[in-house]
């Protein structure tokens, strides 16, 4: 076991001052950069060249940053792309001293695992928001095995890790060829550059509340929240049934044939299409397509294109909590295509569903297989 403060230099980052951000210069490194494996850098600040502070706090490539506040813990790897860059403050950077004793690629493993976050979680201290102290860091111990078994160990889950890479971008890809389908077979709906015929929400579509009160037959129902609804795709997770939840208000009933419409925050486009039966938060609304007129799968992405976006988000933003109610949906108008072309729209959707199943499950094997391994390696 070694000491990580004896391993490396631990280094912590300046107060930069945000009135003093410029368009160009010096890229500075703060928190929300550091996420859990990589650095997010959507959004990047500057700081002048000249700056003195800035020259202090440089970083170099293959540094390792972690974040002290908020989420805790999260490791990533400065790459040459990223700089000149200069570390601000709350986020401490490890620079390894000797890499023929460490190897780098072994350390971004081990402080990137599961386990080390949760020792930095429970180090943490703060109620509203969790701070880290780098004088915890400098004390820790890690595993220190020999140098080619740290090399073995590393080059196993950076493999992994490509694959689980691999796997993601493929979804990914797989999502954008959907879209592109909707596309090509249906136009632009927000100008109806196909000049389909075009109609209001209840003639293709109407709200269901079918609310229940009494769970007594519903327990092993599944219970959809809105949390358990991802952004953009639309997929469910994380969610669990009426029993294990207590739920004792009154919550929507929906079945396969229904598509779940978060109107809390309308912005994250939460929009998903149940295989199942369950019951729903009273935060979104089961919206039952007309079959004669509307597709499920058709409607549920037009709900997510822009036609409908700009529609509803004109609503969501004149008040302080983003929500729309079942008036404003009702008032959408839209081009509705020829309920033929929506099933083929559909059927595209089901084998492009398949694919990804079979690989999604691939990545779900790679996810167990690689928090087995570092469990064994890490502890």
């Amino acid at each position: 076991m070694a000491r990580l403060g004896d391993i490396c230099d631990i280094l912590n980052g300046f107060a930069f001052r945000s009135e003093q951000y410029t368009d160009s210069g010096i890229r500075i490194i703060r928190i929300a950069n550091v996420q859990k494996g990589y650095i997010e850098d959507s959004a990047p600040v500057f700081y002048p060249t000249e700056s003195k502070e800035a020259q202090k706090y440089m970083l170099s490539s293959g540094d390792l940053l972690m974040s002290l506040t908020g989420n805790v813990g999260r490791v990533a790897l400065i790459g040459e792309n990223f700089l000149p860059a200069a570390l601000n403050q709350r986020v401490a950077c490890l620079r390894i001293k000797n890499e023929t004793v460490l190897n780098k690629n072994f350390l971004f493993n081990f402080l990137n695992s599961d386990y080390f976050e949760g020792m930095c979680i429970a180090s943490s201290k703060g109620v509203a928001q969790k701070n880290m102290s780098t004088e915890w860091l400098k004390e820790y111990e890690i595993p220190l095995f020999p140098v080619e078994k740290q090399l073995e160990i590393a080059s196993i889950l950076d493999k992994l890790a490509t694959l689980v890479s691999f796997r993601k971008q493929q979804l990914a890809k797989l999502d954008e060829l959907v879209k592109a389908k909707f596309v090509e077979m249906f136009g632009d709906l927000k100008r109806n550059s196909m000049d389909w015929s075009v109609y209001t929400f209840n003639d293709f579509a109407s709200i269901d509340t079918t609310m229940i009160h009494d769970f007594t037959e519903y327990g092993e129902y599944p219970h959809i929240g809105i949390d358990s609804i991802e952004k953009d795709t639309g997929n469910l997770s994380g969610y669990r049934t009426v029993k294990e939840d207590g739920v004792i208000s009154g919550k929507y009933l929906f079945t396969p044939e229904h598509i779940i419409y978060s109107k809390i925050r309308p912005n994250l486009n939460k929009v998903a299409l149940p295989d199942f039966a369950g019951v729903c938060s009273a935060d979104a609304y089961p919206i039952l397509p007309k079959k004669e007129k509307c597709n499920r799968v058709f409607l549920a992405y037009t709900l997510r294109n822009p036609v409908f976006l700009d529609y509803i988000l004109a609503f969501s933003n004149r008040t302080n909590l983003p929500k729309v109610n079942k008036q404003q949906v009702e008032g959408f108008c839209c081009p509705i295509p020829d309920i033929e072309l929506q099933e083929k729209f559909s059927s595209f959707f089901g084998e492009v569903a398949r694919q990804k199943l079979t690989i999604q499950q691939s990545l779900d094997k790679l996810e167990v297989l690689r928090k087995s391994l570092m469990q064994e390696y890490f502890g």
